[in-house]
C-alpha cells in the first residue's frame, strides 16, 4: 500500500525570508515560497494530512480548517509568511483525551459519512467548545455555516457538537461503542473515528518514492479547431519530467460508460468539444511546478466557433454537429401503453398542460478528482483510485493504455463523495500514461475550478406534459416530451434520459400512457450520473401537475395522491407490474397528519428503481478470508462513498455467522480480488452486496458450526458470495409482461413554510426502506438527500454563457450551508423488499425525488405562483408573501 501523509517536496521558486512560528507545540523555523500557502505547508512540509484541500485558494469548504492564535481559520487563503510569530494547531495536536472524545461524538451521532469534510467540522468544534461551552443548537449552526457538507445535510453534524458539549460539561459520559453489531443496531461506523480525524488516507494524501506531480492544460474555447502545441517553454522550466498529448497515447484514444467519444487528449486538427477538453499533460517534481509548466504550454487554434449550447437549436436540421460525422441526437426512448392518449386525454374531465425546465447542477463533492498511479518494475500499474467503478475503470485503462487488464491492477481509496459524478474517468488515462512514460509514480489532483470544469453534471431538462383525470380524481392519461442536454459527451447520457422516461408516471397508476425522451449533445460541459438521475426532474413535472388536477377535481393535494398511488398488481411507467408496493401507500399515511397541520404545506411522493435494471445484469459479489488469528478480511467490488456499505456488510456478515464486534475485521476493493460488481449507482450496493454478504456469511457460519473452536479454526479459508439479478428488460420492451427493475424506493414527503417568511423551515420525510439495515446510518443517507433535494429546489445552479460555467466558486455554487437548512424529520417504514438483504432495500436517490416538487407545492399555497422552472430562487433570496 503507498504510504501516507504526503512528504516534503523540492521546491524551485524564489525563496522568503525565515518563518518562524509554533506548530502543534513545537517551535519552527523554515524558508517557504514566494506565495506558499499555509495549506500547502502543513500538508507537504509536515505531512499534516488532517487538513483536506477541497476548494484551495477559495477559502470557502471549510475542509482546511486550523486554528491560529486559538482563532478557527482556513489555512488554503493564507500564506505561510502570515502565521510568522503565531501558534498554529492541527487536529494532529490536539490532547489525546480531546481527539478521542471529538472523534466518538461524531461517530456515536452519526455525523460522518464519506469523512472528507469532517475533520474540518472537529477542528470549529474544539474551537467552538472552548469559547461556548454551552452553545445553543442555532449558535452551533451558524457557527458551522462556514464549513460545508454534501453528504449529511449537517443534522448528524450539529447533534455531534451538542453531544460533545454535554460531555465536555461532564453532563454525560463519552459515549460508548455500540457492542451489538446485529442488523437493526447501530455499531460504529467502520473506520469511522479515523475520518473523523482525518488518519484514513484519500488518494491525495498518499506518496510513493519518487513521486511527481501531474497537471492538465485544458482548451480555451468550448469549440474551436486545435492548431498547434507548443510545448517548448514548459518544457524549459526547471523540475519539468516530461509532457504529454495525443501524439503518446498508445491505445485508445477515445473511451466512456457507453459511447467511445471522449478524448483522453484533443488531437491537432480536432474540434473541442467542451472548456474541459485536454490537450497535454504535465509530469513534474511537484503539484507547483507542473501547474505552472501547464500554464506555459502555448496552444493555437484555426479556427474559434459558435459554440453549441441550447439542445433544441442542436436538433434543428441545419445545426453543425458537436461530433463530426455523427447527430447531435445521441439517443430517444419512446414507449406508449394503454391505446390513443390523444383520444383519452380529449375525453377526459379535467386536463393540464405545462412546460417545466430543470438546470444543470454541480455535484460539489467536497475531495476533487485525484488519481495516484505507481509502476513496478515489469511495467505493470498500480492505479490508486477513487471512482464509483474501479472494475470499468480498468477496462477503459486497459483499451487506453494498450495494456492487458492483468497488467492493471486498481485499488479503491477512501472516496470523498461522488454522488454519480465519479463514475465516469476524470484524470485516471492522463495520469497513467505520464506514470507509463516517466517510469515514475505520479499523482494529480485537480483543482475545485478543474473539477467543475471537466466533469459531467446534473442532466438540466426540458419536459412537456399533459395529465388528464376523470370528475373525480382518478388519473387517465399521460403524455409527455423530454429533452435534455447531455453536453459535450454521451457519459451515461441516454440511460438518464431511459430512466427519466420510465419514471415519468411518478409512482401512480395512469391508464393510457405517451412518452418520448430525447438525448442530445451540445458544446456545453457532459452530463451524466447525478443523486436521483433523470427520476427528480421527471417527479418536478408530474407532481406538480398532479396538484393542478386536484384543485380542478375539487380535491386537495393528499386526496388525489391517495387515490392514484400505484396498488398491487397496477403497472407502472413502461408498464412493469407492481409487487410488494405497499410502502408507498404507508409513507403517504405516515405524512398525512403533517401535512393537514400545516397552513402553508407542500407535499409530493415519489418513486426509484433499485438497481440498473432495464435489461442490464445486476450483480454482488463478496470474498470472506480468515486470516491469521481469526481475523476478517473482507472483499467486495463497489465503492463505499459515504453510504456507510462497508459498516453494513459488516454487520450483515456478523449477524448471520452469529459472530460479534470483537473480532478484528477489515473491508477492502481492488481489482486484484475479481470480484466485479459493476458501477455503484442505482441505490444497487445494499441489495446487491448485501444479498452476496449473507452467501459467503452462510457458508462460513457452517463451517463454523461444523469444526467448533471459532474463527481461529478456520483460518486460511475463503468464503465467495454472490447474488445476481438477470430477469430485467429494456422499458421500450415489447415483451407482455416486462420486469424493467428488481425493486423500487417508495416516499412521501412534507414541506412546511414560515408561515411570516414564506421560508422552508421544516421538511418531514416518510421513507419505505424495507429494513433498517443501520438505522442511524439510513437516516443520515435519507438526510442527505433531501438537503441535495432543497438545493436542487432552491439554490443551486451551475450557470452556463457560452459553454463555460460562470460559478466556479464553492459559494456561488450556491449548497445550502447548515444554517441555511431547515429542520428534517425521518420516518423510516419497513415493509420489507423479499429480494433484499433482511428485507432491505437502497435509499441513497430516493430521498431527493420528492423534494422539489413538495417544494412548489407549498410556495404555491403560500403566495398563489405557479413555479415551473428551477431553482425556485425567488423564494431562496428574497422570499415574499
Amino acid at each position: 500500500m503507498i504510504e501516507s501523509p504526503v512528504m516534503p517536496t523540492e521546491r524551485t521558486e524564489q525563496q522568503m525570508p525565515m518563518v518562524r512560528f509554533v506548530l502543534n507545540g513545537q517551535p519552527q523555523a523554515i524558508v517557504v515560497a514566494e506565495g506558499e500557502t499555509l495549506l500547502e505547508t502543513l500538508r507537504e512540509r509536515f505531512g499534516l494530512t488532517s487538513l483536506k484541500d477541497g476548494c484551495s485558494p477559495q477559502g470557502q469548504c471549510g475542509c482546511c480548517l486550523v486554528q491560529i492564535d486559538g482563532r478557527a481559520l482556513t489555512s488554503c487563503t493564507m500564506t505561510t509568511h502570515a502565521v510568522d510569530g503565531k501558534e498554529v494547531v492541527t487536529l494532529e495536536g490536539l490532547e489525546e483525551p480531546e481527539r478521542r472524545m471529538l472523534a466518538r461524538c461524531f461517530v456515536a451521532a452519526g455525523g460522518v459519512q464519506c469523512g472528507f469534510c469532517i475533520p474540518g467540522f472537529v477542528a470549529r468544534t474544539s474551537v467552538l467548545l472552548r469559547r461556548h461551552p454551552e452553545p445553543p443548537r442555532e449558535q452551533i449552526k451558524k457557527q458551522l455555516g462556514s464549513h460545508l457538507c454534501r453528504c449529511t445535510g449537517y443534522a448528524k453534524i450539529v447533534d455531534a457538537v451538542e453531544l460533545a458539549a454535554k460531555v465536555t460539561r461532564g453532563e454525560l459520559p463519552l459515549p460508548e461503542a455500540e457492542a451489538e453489531v446485529a442488523v437493526g443496531r447501530c455499531p460504529p461506523r467502520y473506520l469511522g473515528e479515523r475520518y473523523a480525524l482525518g488518519q484514513e488516507p484519500f488518494v491525495a494524501d498518499l506518496n510513493a518514492p519518487g513521486m511527481l506531480h501531474g497537471a492538465l492544460r485544458l482548451v480555451d474555447h468550448p469549440r474551436a479547431c486545435l492548431a498547434r502545441v507548443d510545448l517548448s517553454r514548459a518544457r524549459a522550466l526547471p523540475g519539468v519530467e516530461r509532457i504529454v498529448t495525443a501524439a503518446d497515447v498508445r491505445g485508445a484514444r477515445r473511451y466512456g460508460l457507453g459511447e467511445q467519444d471522449w478524448p483522453s487528449f484533443l488531437a491537432v486538427g480536432e474540434i473541442s468539444c467542451y472548456v474541459g477538453d485536454v490537450v497535454a499533460a504535465v509530469a513534474a517534481v511537484d503539484r507547483r511546478t507542473a501547474r505552472q509548466a501547464a500554464a506555459l504550454i502555448e496552444v493555437a487554434y484555426d479556427e474559434v466557433l459558435e459554440p453549441i449550447t441550447d439542445p433544441f437549436a442542436a436538433l434543428q436540421p441545419a445545426a453543425p454537429s458537436v461530433h463530426p460525422e455523427r447527430d447531435n441526437l445521441l439517443s430517444t426512448t419512446a414507449y406508449d401503453r394503454g391505446g390513443d392518449v390523444g383520444a383519452a386525454l380529449s375525453s377526459s374531465a379535467h386536463r393540464v398542460q405545462q412546460r417545466f425546465v430543470t438546470q444543470t447542477i454541480e455535484h460539489l463533492y467536497l475531495e476533487p478528482e485525484a488519481c495516484l498511479v505507481v509502476v513496478d518494475e515489469a511495467g505493470e500499474l498500480q492505479i490508486y483510485s477513487q471512482g464509483q467503478g474501479i472494475y470499468n475503470d480498468r477496462q477503459q485503462l486497459s483499451k487506453a493504455l494498450g495494456l492487458p487488464l492483468e497488467a492493471l491492477h486498481v485499488t479503491l481509496v477512501s472516496n470523498g463523495g461522488a454522488f454519480g459524478g465519479k463514475e465516469d474517468l476524470s484524470v485516471q488515462v492522463q495520469t497513467a500514461l505520464l506514470a507509463q512514460l516517466c517510469g515514475r509514480p505520479v499523482m494529480t489532483v485537480l483543482s475545485r475550478e478543474e473539477s467543475i470544469r471537466i466533469h459531467p453534471k446534473r442532466h438540466p431538462f426540458t419536459l412537456d406534459y399533459e395529465l388528464a383525470c376523470d370528475v373525480e380524481g382518478k388519473l387517465t392519461a399521460l403524455r409527455a416530451s423530454l429533452v435534455a442536454d447531455t453536453g459535450a459527451y454521451a457519459s451515461v447520457g441516454p440511460k438518464v434520459v431511459e430512466r427519466a422516461a420510465g419514471h415519468a408516471c411518478g409512482p401512480y397508476f395512469v391508464p393510457v400512457v405517451d412518452v418520448e425522451a430525447r438525448c442530445v449533445y451540445t458544446n456545453n460541459p457532459p452530463n451524466g450520473a447525478m443523486r436521483g438521475f433523470g427520476v427528480n426532474q421527471a417527479a418536478f413535472a408530474i407532481e406538480q401537475l398532479l396538484d393542478r388536477l386536484a384543485e380542478k377535481a375539487g380535491i386537495d393535494s393528499y386526496q388525489i395522491r391517495e387515490r392514484n398511488l400505484l396498488r398491487e398488481g397496477q403497472r407502472f411507467g413502461p408498464g412493469q407490474k407492481l409487487t410488494n408496493c405497499q410502502g408507498l401507500m404507508r409513507t403517504l399515511e405516515a405524512v398525512k397528519e403533517h401535512y393537514y397541520g400545516g397552513r402553508y404545506a407542500g407535499l409530493a411522493c415519489g418513486i426509484k428503481n433499485v438497481g440498473i435494471g432495464n435489461g442490464k445484469i445486476d450483480m454482488g459479489q463478496v470474498r470472506i478470508e480468515v486470516a491469521d488469528g481469526g481475523a476478517l478480511r473482507v472483499g467486495h467490488g463497489m465503492t463505499e462513498m459515504g453510504q456507510g456499505l462497508n459498516t453494513v456488510v459488516l454487520q450483515l456478515i456478523c449477524d448471520v455467522a452469529g459472530l460479534d464486534s470483537a473480532i478484528e475485521s477489515s473491508v477492502s476493493v481492488c481489482t486484484d480480488q475479481d470480484l466485479d460488481c459493476g458501477m455503484t449507482t442505482a441505490s444497487r450496493a445494499t441489495m446487491l452486496v448485501g444479498n452476496a454478504a449473507i452467501d459467503a456469511a452462510k457458508k462460513l457460519r457452517a463451517d463454523l458450526d461444523s469444526v467448533g473452536g471459532g474463527l481461529i479454526a478456520l483460518e486460511g479459508r475463503s468464503y465467495l458470495g454472490q447474488f445476481v439479478c438477470d430477469w430485467t428488460v429494456a422499458p421500450e420492451s415489447q415483451v407482455d409482461e416486462p420486469v424493467t427493475h428488481v425493486s423500487f424506493g417508495f416516499a412521501a414527503q412534507v414541506v412546511l413554510l414560515d408561515e411570516q417568511s414564506g421560508k422552508v423551515n421544516r421538511v418531514v420525510a416518510a421513507h419505505d426502506v424495507g429494513r433498517a439495515i443501520h438505522p442511524k446510518l439510513c437516516e443520515g443517507q435519507i438526510e442527505g438527500s433531501i438537503h441535495m433535494g432543497l438545493g436542487q429546489a432552491l439554490s443551486e445552479d451551475l450557470q452556463l454563457e457560452g459553454g463555460w460555467p460562470q460559478n466556479t466558486t464553492v459559494r456561488k455554487i450556491g449548497v445550502l450551508r447548515s444554517h441555511q437548512t431547515p429542520d428534517i424529520e425521518v420516518i423510516l417504514v419497513e415493509e420489507p423488499e423479499p429480494l433484499g438483504p433482511f428485507g432491505a432495500r437502497g435509499v441513497g436517490e430516493i430521498g431527493l425525488v420528492p423534494t422539489a416538487p413538495a417544494v412548489a407545492q407549498a410556495l404555491y399555497r403560500f403566495d398563489g405562483r405557479r413555479r415551473t422552472r428551477l431553482p425556485m430562487r425567488d423564494n431562496y433570496e428574497k422570499p415574499r408573501r
